[in-house]
């Protein structure tokens, strides 16, 4: 098996851990289902599908990273230690400024198509 090929399955792999194990992945992936079915009901420009889009891999991206972080720093010590959740909280805060983003994006585009 090439190296690319395994790549591509480690990656897959990462990606199946972190909807199987985080509680917040799955949240944020139930929400981008009820975003993106909403945006084919609501037949959304190809600019629209761009900006959700974007909204909806920024937001997975952040937290794909949110976690390695989190499962980074737990291996690194089981202590709790004021830089080390520093660490967390930054990391945390991201994925909430993402998804800050991603409903300001949602609303842009859909609130027009109900009033």
């Amino acid at each position: 098996m090439n190296k690319l090929l395994r790549s591509f399955k480690c990656a897959i792999a990462g990606i199946r851990v972190l909807i199987r194990d985080e509680r917040n992945a799955k949240i944020h992936l139930a929400a981008s289902v009820i975003v993106v079915v909403t945006g084919i009901v609501l037949n959304i420009t190809r600019i629209e599908w761009c900006f959700i889009s974007i909204a909806i891999a920024l937001v997975l991206i952040t937290e794909a990273i949110n976690t390695a972080i989190e499962e980074t720093v737990n291996y690194i010590s089981k202590e709790r230690k004021p830089q080390l959740g520093k660490i967390k909280d930054i990391a945390a805060g991201a994925v909430l400024i993402a998804a800050f983003f991603a409903v300001m994006i949602a609303a842009l585009v859909f609130i027009p198509y109900f009033i």
